[in-house]
């Protein structure tokens, strides 16, 4: 009894203690965890909430270029842009073909148009050049660029670097322009400059052991003691820098709230309001597992609420909806498995022998019901944009918690009831009682 008194006392605190890091957020030294009120450091909220940034841009294109080409690489420079947002977790940010030469990106919270500008990384085309001045590579001769972690050489020291592929045409120039970079180290002049918008963003210096034979692999790293955010930024820069053509900025604006924090304010009321009556009718109906959903479904919303901070998530108001939308469905669990449970306590088994049959049988219909709905956000996520983006991943992460909470911490709440000796059958909401 000792040991189940135990784990309930220490779940409700966990319960508490994490919600204390949600709302006030905590320094753990080598890392810090914003607060969820922490809109900078934490949740993001989308234009639609709290106004942001318009930029627009045109195509530096030929005049003369075919109309059906033009279209294809207008989407082309849509769908790099959207990557770029999408990387840097603006999953909420809109971009939109606006005329035949024209994209319109939309990015929420950051209200200075040339700090957003920056968030996007540039807009025209990435070259190599040497310290000459000399273009080396165009973008389009680089095939990918990942930021790595490892070892890069036989002392086993492990740093971040970005690792390039290049394509076969590629390979063949940048091995002659590595190689006279390389015997020109003793002039300084064995840089190769990556170079976007004009402006040099980042410069790797090749070694003189290349003298003689130049890099001659398709895999190349770059390497200067970057931090995972400095790799991953260049990597991304390098990935997707490579328009079809220029882009030049012909407007720039900030833009209020569409909608603003009324309707976050009445989205959040309306949202406590649900979750009270949902646990009103869980009660009501399920007695003592009811309260027990109502422990593990307050579990939830502080595990929700740490995942959004942890992942900095852009929160619009479809993206409240996806919150809400899984509250349900970790209660629509819950239904299910004491459904079972007063059906096994109904013929004449034990507490513990009906609830550990209750969730066996229970299992298979909520996994079941929880992967479809978990597949139909996955195709919301890699085929939609925008906002329903936002409501994609809300959704998705509340399917994965509310399946944690309803199989791992209900049960175990529920098992520690029975080692309390709370065994009356008619607390567990079945008709006929008797003590078991």
């Amino acid at each position: 009894m000792k040991k189940s008194i135990l784990t309930f006392v220490c779940s409700l605190l966990v319960i508490a203690l994490l919600g204390f890091t949600v709302w006030h957020g905590v320094d753990l030294g080598f890392t810090q965890i914003p607060s969820i009120t922490d809109t900078e450091n934490g949740v993001r909220l989308g234009l639609d909430l709290v106004g942001g940034s318009i930029i627009t841009f045109e195509g530096t294109a030929d005049e003369d270029m075919p109309a059906e080409e033009l279209s294809r690489n207008m989407e082309i420079v849509v769908d790099m842009l959207r990557q770029r947002l999408d990387f840097q977790g603006l999953t909420e940010a809109q971009v939109y073909q606006a005329g035949d030469r024209r994209v319109t990106v939309e990015i929420p919270s950051i209200s200075d148009p040339e700090e957003a500008v920056q968030t996007l990384g540039s807009t025209a085309q990435l070259q190599f050049l040497d310290d000459d001045g000399n273009v080396i590579l165009e973008g389009n001769q680089v095939a990918d660029a990942t930021a790595e972690y490892g070892a890069i050489d036989s002392t086993g020291v492990k740093q971040n670097y970005v690792s390039l592929e290049l394509t076969d045409e590629g390979l063949e120039i940048f091995t002659e322009a590595t190689k006279k970079a390389a015997a020109a180290e003793s002039e300084g002049k064995n840089h190769i400059n990556i170079v976007m918008d004009g402006q040099t963003i980042s410069s790797p210096a090749v070694s003189s052991q290349y003298a003689e034979t130049g890099i001659t692999s398709k895999e190349v790293m770059i390497t200067g003691g970057f931090t995972a955010e400095e790799a991953g930024l260049l990597a991304n820069n390098i990935a997707l820098g490579q328009l079809p053509f220029g882009l030049e900025q012909v407007e720039m604006r900030s833009v209020g709230a569409q909608l603003g924090m009324t309707a976050l304010t009445s989205s959040i009321k309306a949202g406590v309001i649900g979750v009270l009556l949902v646990m009103i009718f869980m009660i009501a109906v399920y007695r003592l597992p009811g309260v027990v959903s109502c422990v593990a479904l307050l579990f939830y919303c502080v595990l929700e609420g740490l995942a959004l901070v942890i992942f900095k998530v852009n929160l619009s108001l479809p993206g409240i909806a996806g919150i809400i939308l899984s509250i349900g469905m970790a209660v629509d669990a819950n239904v299910v498995i004491f459904e079972r449970i007063k059906e096994e306590l109904r013929a004449g088994k034990t507490i513990r022998s009906a609830i550990d049959s209750g969730f066996h049988r229970a299992f298979s219909a909520i996994l079941d019901s929880n992967i479809t709905t978990f597949i139909a956000a996955a195709v919301l996520y890699f085929f939609g944009k925008g906002t329903i983006v936002g409501f994609a991943i809300t959704l998705g992460l509340g399917i994965i918690l509310s399946m944690f909470t309803a199989l791992t911490v209900t049960r175990m709440l529920l098992n520690s009831l029975v080692g309390m000796k709370v065994t009356n059958i008619r607390l567990y909401g079945a008709r006929e009682g008797r003590d078991a």
